[in-house]
């Protein structure tokens, strides 16, 4: 899609009129006195949490946001593949991936050899590799993705609204309350005229701050954030420009030989660009003089960088400086020992790095995606409360990865050129190894939680030697066998708290008649102690909390529907329909097998046991129901 043509405006692209991308203000309305999850923030995280708890109509979740309205203008716009991943849980990736730009390639440019003063390209990269995801890395404005969520929120059983206009002002804590042990106390301007103001109290089962860097909820519980800054001070713009800089719609990474460095992302549109220019190195203790910093400012400093090349700016869209820092909280939940968490936090408030690794989004959201289904589970009966305590365990320690590589990366990107002159300076090809070794962390697939954090082992990961235990589901095409549906098997995952049992059958199954399968299903189906009968509720559909779908090493043309089991064929709903939706074949393209791709063990088979948040819980022979069973009693209730 191209847009922006004629100036920025902020909305929907497809409506060719601005004015009609004008979303009415949000209605003024009280804030409820009881609820079960109560969200500060309507930031990525906030919005994430609130749109898997609009799910559930039984949870009755509140968010709750300081700014009068929604955004319009992001800062945080680049999209990992791992996040369209979740994206596509929600339904809505399709939608990003058309709107966004597509970073495919990044260029590297160096002070040239021939005149120092002006720089020259060394080389263009591949962005992501192959067969990382099957989704792209893309830029998109944030306050879309907002919008998307908030689309979710409305659509979704429990319908949910932010409440906008509210300051926290206090939080407390009391355990001997069972019921609603957190209370929050928020400020609403009721009359800016008279700038009279309200206070609303909140009774909450739980609550989750995702209120940014200067959290109110995180001060409220104790908790700090700790680190460091590495006294470096930044410009980011957005901006419409005409320049003669030939690899201006390709991601670029600049070093220059005195003029310092920058960073160039295309924007969504095709004509919009975000620049991130580095500005003095600040003293210790120094902080940036915001007044003496304007856009004119920072255009011209990117022009002395780019040299032989310039920029005219025609409009900018957005602008702000900003200075790197690495600071992680020291806990990411109020638990103490022998108190289970009420509080949480998530997003900003528990972990702050540059922007230019495009992690700030993307942690953010993966932690709420994290904690939302466990409280989902808990909430709904489905999970004791210790399940709560996995989620600072899990996030803490990939947030710690974040900072660590955050530090190193914003390190090498603000250091010199390595030359004569600078002995100590950085070899631009080991910034480019730098950048191409640590692909999958940017690209979010790298994120790895311990498998002990469930109390699990991988003593079958053999068995699918792609989907690693711990790390999230590989997806790879398949096709549906009922309607010849080509597809990737990973989207099957929705963002709706259920379990999945990936069932791989072997060929040495296959050619025994699938007996093996069929035994699975039956025990899945009818025996007390199957996790699908054990927890699912009466009168609930069978795959309401475990959802099982088999694939066959054979084609879909091979498959006789009317002698697959009627697990993988259930009758659901009120009106009693039948589900063809959950049996699977190879991919008509010979060169993308699933079972070759994903190192599934093609004469056995396995179960591939798959978490709410697409992360992989386990793999197991097709006979152990033992250790099915064990894995679920660990969890569910």
């Amino acid at each position: 899609m191209q847009f922006h043509l004629n100036g920025f405006f902020p909305g929907d692209p497809r409506f060719a009129d601005p004015q009609d991308r004008v979303v009415a203000p949000p209605l003024k309305r009280p804030l409820p006195e009881y609820v079960d999850v109560m969200v500060v923030g309507c930031g990525p995280a906030g919005l994430n949490l609130a749109a898997q708890l609009s799910k559930f109509a039984d949870i009755k979740t509140c968010i709750v946001d300081f700014k009068d309205d929604r955004l319009l203008v992001g800062q945080a716009d680049g999209i990992a593949c791992r996040t369209m991943e979740m994206f596509q849980a929600y339904g809505f990736a399709d939608q990003i991936a058309q709107e966004a730009y597509w970073v495919n390639e990044t260029a590297f440019w160096k002070p040239s050899a021939e005149n120092g003063e002006h720089i020259a390209r060394s080389s263009k990269i591949q962005d992501v590799e192959d067969d990382l995801s099957e989704f792209p890395h893309v830029i998109i404005n944030q306050a879309r993705v907002h919008d998307h969520f908030l689309d979710v929120m409305r659509q979704n059983p429990a319908k949910i609204e932010p409440y906008y206009s509210r300051k926290l002002v206090a939080v407390e804590v009391n355990q001997d309350n069972k019921e609603y042990p957190v209370t929050l106390t928020f400020e609403r301007v009721v009359n800016n005229s008279q700038y009279m103001i309200e206070q609303e109290v909140v009774h909450a089962k739980y609550a989750v701050g995702c209120d940014g860097a200067r959290s109110s909820v995180r001060q409220s519980i104790g908790r700090e954030l700790v680190g460091d800054s590495i006294n470096q001070a930044w410009g980011v713009m957005d901006v419409l420009v005409e320049t003669d800089y030939p690899d201006i719609r390709l991601k670029s990474a600049i070093h220059s030989n005195h003029e310092g460095n920058m960073l160039i992302i295309p924007r969504e549109g095709g004509y919009m660009v975000r620049l991130y220019i580095e500005l003095d190195k600040l003293a210790p203790d120094e902080r940036i003089d915001r007044n003496s910093i304007t856009p004119e400012y920072l255009i011209k400093a990117a022009n002395r960088i780019m040299q032989p090349y310039t920029l005219n700016v025609k409009q900018v869209a957005w602008w702000s400086v900003y200075e790197i820092g690495q600071r992680l909280t020291t806990a990411f939940d109020d638990s103490e020992e022998g108190q289970l968490p009420r509080v949480f936090l998530a997003g900003d408030a528990c972990h702050t790095h540059s922007p230019k690794a495009g992690q700030g989004l993307n942690t953010s959201v993966n932690d709420t995606w994290n904690l939302g289904w466990k409280l989902a589970h808990v909430l709904t009966g489905r999970a004791a409360p210790e399940l709560l305590l996995t989620y600072s365990q899990e996030r803490q320690h990939v947030a710690q990865q974040l900072i660590d590589f955050d530090r190193e990366f914003s390190k090498m990107f603000s250091a010199k050129p390595k030359s004569d002159t600078h002995p100590d300076g950085v070899d631009p090809a080991e910034f480019q190894r730098y950048f191409q070794q640590f692909g999958r962390f940017t690209a979010g697939t790298a994120i790895r939680y311990e498998v002990e954090v469930l109390g699990l082992d991988a003593k079958h990961q053999q068995l699918a030697s792609g989907e690693t235990i711990g790390m999230r589901f590989h997806s790879a095409p398949v096709t549906r066998v009922a309607d010849a549906k080509p597809m990737q098997m990973g989207h099957c995952v929705e963002a709706d708290a259920r379990w999945h049992l990936f069932v791989f059958a072997g060929e040495q199954d296959l050619a025994n008649g699938l007996a093996d399968l069929n035994q699975l299903c039956d025990y899945l189906q009818h025996e007390p102690s199957s996790p699908v009968v054990r927890y699912t509720k009466e009168g609930e559909d069978i795959d309401s909390i475990i959802d099982v779908r088999a694939i066959l090493p054979c084609g879909h043309r091979d498959v006789d529907m009317t002698q697959v089991h009627s697990l993988l064929q259930p009758i659901k709903g009120q009106l009693g329909l039948r589900d063809y939706e959950k049996l699977f074949a190879l991919s008509s393209d010979a060169a993308k097998d699933i079972y070759s791709m994903r190192g599934i063990d093609r004469q056995q088979g396995c179960i591939v046991v798959v978490r709410p948040d697409q992360y992989v819980a386990d793999v197991m022979p097709l006979s152990d129901l033992n250790r099915l069973e064990t894995l679920f009693a660990k969890v569910l209730l």
